[in-house]
């Protein structure tokens, strides 16, 4: 497909390029030298882009991914609950999906950050096998050569000190232990493990929370039922809301409502200006895509980047997009990032493209073309869907479709 790709730098200058999808000739330079791929960012959270994120580094290796830490279901819950920090297992997943697998990576630290213990054994074996690694004589951690062993078992060891002794090691993930460990050891500051953890298993991009702030998701229904906690939205542990979604906010408590705002920090800030695509991706669109956006200063950021913005709708059936068609799904995207302003900006600072395939789509969720490209968005309708999972995207086409964008 070939379409035209705009570029503006807001001073009234436009250079318009043609745009062929998939572009051959650009996904095959990417691929002979990924270190010098483009940085594309994406606004995500979950496990919905991680297949994504593991063929994205075979063609660019400064991708660069904005992480919710909202998630409070699951062992996450645990950890929260018990050490009163952000969410860490979404950090986790990304960071281990982005790591170098070739034989220049580190095979056995990939082994043990991506080890779980298993759920049915008894506690008191799992801290006797945790206490086995911290000494580094567990089969997981003996293999890790000297500085990384004594690195990785020191942070492992501030998390067992820490650990309270009602604390359940069934199905937690050594690499989330790890992380916790290295957040209480660097002063309750997540950027700091965050990025020795990316260095010890060579993750290929930058990973980084959208906030540190121990908050939580709160949402208000359409009903006016009131739900705080992300995984009260998200479909998976608890029935799925019925009614739509009308506001998104952050609360402190997750018992009761506290209201609460938070600012972007001056790196991530500095990581969305250095962009030069910005990616609106699959994935929960509430959970993991609103939430990235609600800090202030996200907008901002996004609209004082001149470069290309593309948003790609979610295909099958998300449980956070009830009564949403895909129209609905743009229109809400840009209403919250238009909410940060005092007066409305150009859509087109915010949103260029959507990039979405039509095939096996049914009327109703066809996108509103006219409309839409009346308000200078740009329409990429190009195949990108599975063909043994009709109801999802292709990795593979979905990273060559973006790649050609930039």
């Amino acid at each position: 497909m070939q379409t035209r790709l705009d570029e503006t730098d807001y001073n009234d200058l436009v250079v318009t390029r043609g745009v062929i999808i998939p572009d051959r000739m650009r996904i095959s330079r990417y691929e002979k030298i990924p270190e010098l791929g483009p940085r594309i960012l994406f606004f995500s959270g979950g496990s919905a882009l991680n297949g994504v994120a593991r063929k994205l580094k075979d063609y660019t290796h400064n991708s660069i991914h904005l992480v919710t830490p909202f998630d409070s279901g699951g062992s996450s819950a645990v950890i929260r609950e018990f050490f009163d920090m952000p969410a860490v297992g979404d950090l986790r997943s990304r960071m281990m999906a982005l790591a170098d697998e070739t034989v220049l990576g580190n095979p056995e630290i990939l082994r043990l950050f991506n080890y779980r213990f298993d759920k049915t054994t008894d506690n008191q074996i799992l801290r006797s096998r945790l206490e086995a690694m911290v000494a580094g004589e567990d089969e997981l951690t003996k293999d890790i050569l000297n500085p990384m062993r004594s690195l990785i078992c020191n942070h492992l060891g501030y998390f067992l000190k820490v650990m309270p002794g009602a604390f359940n090691l069934r199905g937690a993930s050594i690499g989330n232990l790890i992380l916790v460990g290295g957040y209480v050891n660097q002063h309750r500051e997540l950027d700091p493990i965050i990025f020795l953890f990316s260095e010890l298993v060579k993750v290929q991009g930058i990973v980084r929370s959208i906030t540190e702030d121990n908050y939580h998701l709160a949402a208000e229904l359409e009903d006016g039922t009131q739900i705080i906690g992300q995984h009260l939205l998200t479909g998976k542990e608890q029935p799925p809301v019925t009614s739509p979604i009308k506001k998104l906010r952050l609360s402190t408590d997750l018992d009761s409502l506290n209201r609460v705002t938070t600012t972007l920090k001056k790196r991530n800030r500095k990581l969305i200006a250095s962009a030069e695509l910005i990616c609106y991706p699959p994935g929960s669109f509430y959970s993991s895509l609103v939430a990235n956006l609600l800090p202030y200063g996200v907008a901002e950021c996004i609209a004082n980047n001149a470069c290309p913005k593309v948003y790609i709708p979610n295909r099958g059936r998300d449980p956070e997009q009830v009564g949403m068609s895909i129209n609905d799904q743009v229109d809400t995207l840009l209403q919250r990032l238009q909410g940060q302003f005092e007066q409305p900006v150009a859509v087109t600072r915010l949103l260029n493209f959507i990039l979405y395939d039509s095939r096996k789509l049914r009327g109703s969720e066809c996108l509103d073309i006219k409309r839409f490209s009346e308000m200078g968005i740009q329409i990429i309708d190009t195949p990108l869907m599975s063909e043994e999972r009709p109801d999802y995207y292709d990795d593979l086409s979905l990273v060559k479709a973006i790649i050609s964008l930039t």
